[in-house]
């Protein structure tokens, strides 16, 4: 039987049998080719590039995925609701970072919202089958639970943004204190004496390091830490323009604002406009996060800039290297942290 009869009578896919047949050599050396094997000489790997070039053989990856125990899919798990996802940049900019870098392996992204209990129960049943190789995990609060499940399913997970300064799991953040301590430095050097801020959600923790940073900032500079200056805010364009507006009730000296976040910062502006506060020359203002909001708004908004779509990336690249580990070295090895740098981008603001 010659290998063009077997290919007539199947599918009309070229086999792994016919391009061993065309090399010479065994199915499993085949095999091992295309799984990048080291276990093959250089000879030999040529002349099955070889005829698989020529035969047009595309390997069966759903069958090699299910040979090792593999589903060739990560999912990206967001929990929380849906609108904030596609209300705030910081999302679509981590998920561009992750999507180039997917672009050069065969893996499918899955997204998942868990927002809500019920999600969340339908996500763990999901995860306990093993339908995915790996998660990333943004938008953790600290007293999250869902990072510890899937650590107990043995499910190999990086999340953004730690859950405190004693992560355990895989972990890729920005620099938030060092970020929010040159925002606020930048300011008292423009001469600004009354310099408040509007926080993010007190249970994440990279919000609570742009607090620290505020603070540090302030002491550094032979400034008290006022604690009425200190406003909460949650991230989204509402909180800020509610925050901004009871700081403007507290301190009608205010002078200048570090917002922990651009989307923050935007709705500080309308209620400073709404009390016909200039922008800066009666009150300058600082975001975070650099986004096109920051870019777009009027005056253009300084802010920091934190590497989104590079920690898609690097987060990306961490998992992949989790999922090549050997599950027992996961088990046992420390999860590693990366933290990326921020810088600040001074603009018209401030």
């Amino acid at each position: 039987m010659t290998v063009q009869g077997a290919r007539g009578r199947g599918s009309g896919r070229p086999t792994l049998e016919e391009v061993a047949a065309r090399a010479g050599v065994g199915r499993g050396t085949v095999s091992r080719v295309i799984n990048g094997s080291p276990r093959v000489s250089d000879t030999t790997r040529a002349t099955v590039q070889s005829a698989i070039a020529e035969l047009g053989y595309v390997p069966n990856t759903a069958a090699r995925a299910l040979a090792a125990n593999r589903t060739d899919a990560v999912a990206l798990v967001v929990p929380e609701p849906e609108t904030r996802f596609f209300a705030e940049p910081y999302f679509s900019d981590i998920l561009r970072g992750i999507g180039a870098e997917l672009a050069e392996t065969e893996l499918q992204l899955l997204m998942v919202f868990a927002g809500s209990d019920r999600e969340r129960r339908r996500l763990a049943q999901y995860l306990a089958a093993h339908r995915v190789d790996g998660v990333l995990l943004v938008s953790v609060h600290v007293d999250d639970t869902l990072p510890d499940l899937l650590a107990q399913l043995y499910i190999p997970t990086v999340i953004s943004g730690r859950r405190s300064g004693r992560e355990l799991l895989p972990a890729v953040d920005a620099d938030n204190y060092a970020g929010a301590r040159a925002a606020v430095t930048h300011l008292v050097a423009r001469g600004r004496r009354t310099v408040a801020t509007i926080t993010g959600r007190p249970d994440v923790y990279g919000a609570r390091r742009r607090v620290d940073g505020y603070r540090d900032a302030l002491r550094e500079a032979g400034r008290r830490v006022e604690e009425e200056l200190v406003a909460p805010g949650d991230f989204t364009e509402r909180g800020g323009q509610r925050a901004m507006a009871e700081l403007l009730d507290r301190r009608p000296d205010v002078d200048a604002v570090f917002a922990a976040s651009d989307v923050m910062a935007a709705g500080a502006r309308q209620a400073l406009r709404a009390r016909g506060r200039r922008i800066p020359d009666d009150v300058a203002l600082v975001g975070f996060d650099d986004s096109a909001i920051a870019r777009h708004m009027d005056p253009p908004l300084t802010s920091v800039r934190q590497p989104i779509e590079d920690m898609g990336r690097t987060m990306t690249g961490v998992l992949l290297d989790e999922i090549a580990k050997d599950p027992r070295a996961r088990r046992r090895d420390p999860g590693r942290q990366v933290v990326l740098p921020t810088e600040l981008v001074a603009r018209a603001s401030s």
